[in-house]
C-alpha cells in the first residue's frame, strides 16, 4: 500500500523559491571583487537568477550541459547556483587556486559550454581560453566600466560581460519541474589518485543534504542567524550554506576575495554575523588579527571547522578567550560534503571543561542520512570503543556511488551482507557514543614496527606550542621500525622554539613511543588549493632526511 501524499520532487529552485516567498526582504551582503560592499535580498536575488537562466537559453546552454565558475563568494555566483542548477543545467565550480593544466583538464572533462569567471582571475582566463575545447562563451561577472581593456579583450574570444547578460534577459521564468534525480552541479576532487576527479550531485541529493545541515546537532541555523561561509562557493558548494542560508531565511554575508583576518573581523562586526564556517588555515589568520588588536566578537556565537583536523588550542581558544563555540565537523567531496559534527548529547552537561573540550575536539557523530563504520584490512567491522582504529567506510543519500563518466571505475566496496560502502580514505576510531575520531589518512599514516602512530594527535599536540604556527606530521624510514615519525614545523614570526623544547613538549601527552624522533623548521608548508595541508609534497621533500635515531 502506497501512502496517499503529494509528490513534489526535491529540487534546488524551491529552496529559492521560498526564501523569494518568505524571506524576501532578507539580505545577501557581499563584499565584491570591485571593492564595495554590496547589498541585495533573496527577493531581488531570485529575480537576477531568473535571468541567468533565461540567458542560459540565449547563449544556447542546453539542460544537463555544464556551465563553470571560476568566482569567489559573492551574490553573482550565488545567482548562478541558482539560475543554473533551476533550470535543469549543472554547474561546475572551478577551483581557481589549481594548476591552469589541471583547470583546461576539468574544463575538458566536464565538456563546460560556458565559463563565468571574476575578474580577479582575469590573468588565469587568458593563460586557458585558448586551450580549452568545448567552452564556447566567458563570461566577466562584472558590470562594463570594469571590463578588460579592448586590447586585452580581443584575446579572449566569446568574451561578454555578466551585467549587460541579465540586463537584455527577463526575469520572467517559470522554474521547469523535472526528476529529482537529475543532476544539479560538479565538483571535481584532488583527493583522489591520479587526475581530478567529477563528483556530480542530484537535486535530491542536495536538498536532502541541506535540511541535514541545517539539524541543531549540525548547523543549527536559522532565520534569526547571520551565516559568512568562509570556505568558498569552489569548494563542495561552500559546505551547503549557500542553499542552507535561503531555506532557513538566514541573512547571508559573502565575503568574496577578502579572506584575510582584517577583512573577515570587519564583516563580522558591521554584519552581525552570528555563524560562521571555515578551514583552520583562514581561522589562524583571525585569530592572529583579533589577538593582536586586542578585539573581540561582539554577535558571533558559533564556528563550524572543518576541511582538515582542528586543533584542539584553537577550539579552547575561540572558546574561553572569545567565546565562541567551535562545532568540529567532518566530511569531503565525495560526501556532500558534511558527514558528522561533535554536537553534545544530554550526558555531556555534566562534564568538566576538559571533558567537554574532548569531545569538541573529535570530528564528531553521524548526521541523520549518514551511516558509517570501521573495518580492518581484511574487511572486518570493528568495535565502537574508542580504541580500535580501521578504515572508515560511509554510505548514505548524499553520497558519491561513482565518479563522473565513470572515471576509476566503482569506487565502493562490499560487506558480508552485500552492502555497498564509500572508502573515505581515512582511517578512524568511534567511541561507544559514536563519536568518530579521525586519527590519519590511510596514506598518511605511520606504522612504526607494525603499529600505526596518528599524525593528527601529533599535529595537534605541536599546535598547541604558543611558538608553532603550523606543523605536519610525516613518516621518515627508519632502518629498525621501518617508519617514525618526522615533526615538520612553522614557527610563528618574532618566536623562538628548538627542536629538544618541542620533543619535551610531548612528555606526558602521548605514549612515549609515538614521540616524534626528530625536528625540522621550514618557512611554510605547502597548502593545497582548499587549505589542506600537502604531507605528498613534504615527504618528497624529506625523504633523504635522515634521523638521528637511526
Amino acid at each position: 500500500m502506497l501512502g496517499q501524499m503529494m509528490q513534489l520532487p526535491l529540487l534546488i529552485s524551491s529552496l529559492i523559491v521560498h526564501a523569494e516567498r518568505h524571506h524576501g526582504e532578507q539580505l545577501v551582503v557581499s563584499r565584491r571583487v570591485e571593492g564595495d560592499i554590496h547589498r541585495i535580498s533573496y527577493r531581488e536575488l531570485a529575480a537576477r537568477a531568473r535571468r541567468v537562466a533565461n540567458a542560459l537559453q540565449t547563449l544556447g546552454v542546453a539542460p544537463g550541459q555544464r556551465a563553470a565558475t571560476l568566482a569567489w563568494n559573492t551574490h553573482r555566483h550565488m545567482e548562478l547556483y541558482y539560475g543554473v542548477s533551476g533550470s535543469a543545467r549543472v554547474l561546475h565550480t572551478v577551483n581557481p587556486r589549481l594548476h591552469p593544466d589541471q583547470i583546461v583538464y576539468i574544463a575538458d572533462h566536464a565538456e563546460d559550454q560556458v565559463m563565468f569567471f571574476d575578474m580577479t582571475f582575469w590573468p588565469l582566463i587568458q593563460a586557458v581560453a585558448g586551450r580549452t575545447k568545448t567552452v564556447k562563451h566567458w563570461v566577466a561577472m562584472t558590470s562594463r566600466a570594469h571590463m578588460p581593456p579592448a586590447e586585452q579583450a580581443a584575446k579572449v574570444p566569446g568574451l561578454l560581460c555578466y551585467e549587460e547578460l541579465l540586463e537584455q534577459a527577463s526575469d520572467a521564468y517559470a522554474w521547469p519541474v523535472f526528476d529529482e534525480n537529475t543532476a544539479s552541479s560538479l565538483c571535481y576532487t584532488s583527493g583522489t589518485t591520479g587526475n581530478p576527479k567529477g563528483v556530480l550531485y542530484s537535486h535530491r541529493s542536495t536538498v536532502l543534504h541541506t535540511m541535514a545541515a541545517a539539524l541543531p546537532d549540525c548547523l543549527g541555523c536559522g532565520a534569526a542567524d547571520a551565516i559568512l561561509p568562509v570556505v568558498p562557493m569552489f569548494h563542495v558548494n561552500s559546505w551547503g550554506i549557500v542553499y542552507l542560508a535561503p531555506m532557513t531565511g538566514a541573512k547571508l554575508v559573502l565575503p568574496g576575495p577578502g579572506l584575510d583576518g582584517k577583512s573577515l573581523y570587519e564583516l563580522f562586526e558591521t554584519e552581525r554575523v552570528t555563524i560562521s564556517a571555515g578551514v583552520p588555515t583562514v581561522w589562524q589568520g583571525l585569530l592572529a588579527h583579533v589577538e593582536a588588536n586586542q578585539l573581540k566578537f561582539s554577535t558571533m556565537r558559533k564556528s563550524a571547522i572543518g576541511g582538515s583536523a582542528c586543533p584542539p588550542a584553537m577550539i579552547r581558544k575561540f572558546r574561553d578567550a572569545y567565546g565562541v563555540h567551535v562545532i568540529h565537523a567532518w566530511g569531503m567531496t565525495e560526501m556532500s560534503p558534511i558527514g558528522t559534527a561533535a554536537a553534545f548529547k544530554g550526558q555531556h552537561a555534566e562534564l568538566d571543561d576538559e571533558g567537554r573540550l574532548a569531545v569538541m575536539s573529535t570530528q564528531g557523530r553521524a548526521i541523520y542520512g549518514v551511516d558509517m563504520k570501521i573495518v580492518a584490512e581484511d574487511g572486518a567491522e570493528l568495535p565502537w570503543d574508542g580504541v580500535a582504529s580501521g578504515d572508515l567506510l560511509v554510505r548514505g543519500p548524499w553520497i558519491i556511488d561513482t565518479y563522473f563518466k565513470g572515471e576509476g571505475g566503482d569506487p565502493k566496496v562490499a560487506d558480508a551482507d552485500g552492502n555497498r560502502w564509500f572508502p573515505t580514505g581515512d582511517v578512524a576510531r568511534i567511541t561507544p557514543e559514536g563519536y568518530m575520531v579521525i586519527t590519519d589518512r590511510s596514506k598518511d599514516v605511520i606504522k612504526s614496527g607494525g603499529e600505526w602512530i596518528g599524525s593528527i594527535d601529533l599535529e595537534n599536540i605541536a599546535m598547541a606550542h604558543p611558538a608553532v604556527a603550523m606543523a605536519a606530521c610525516i613518516a621518515a624510514h627508519h632502518p629498525k621500525w621501518d617508519e617514525r615519525p618526522l615533526l615538520v614545523v612553522m614557527k610563528k614570526p618574532g618566536m623562538e622554539v628548538t627542536r629538544d623544547e618541542l620533543i619535551a613538549f610531548y612528555e606526558g601527552k602521548i605514549a612515549k613511543w609515538w614521540t616524534p624522533d626528530d625536528v625540522v623548521f621550514v618557512d611554510a608548508i605547502p597548502l593545497g588549493a582548499t587549505g589542506k595541508m600537502q604531507k605528498n609534497k613534504l615527504r618528497e621533500q624529506f625523504k633523504a632526511h635522515k634521523l638521528p635515531t637511526a
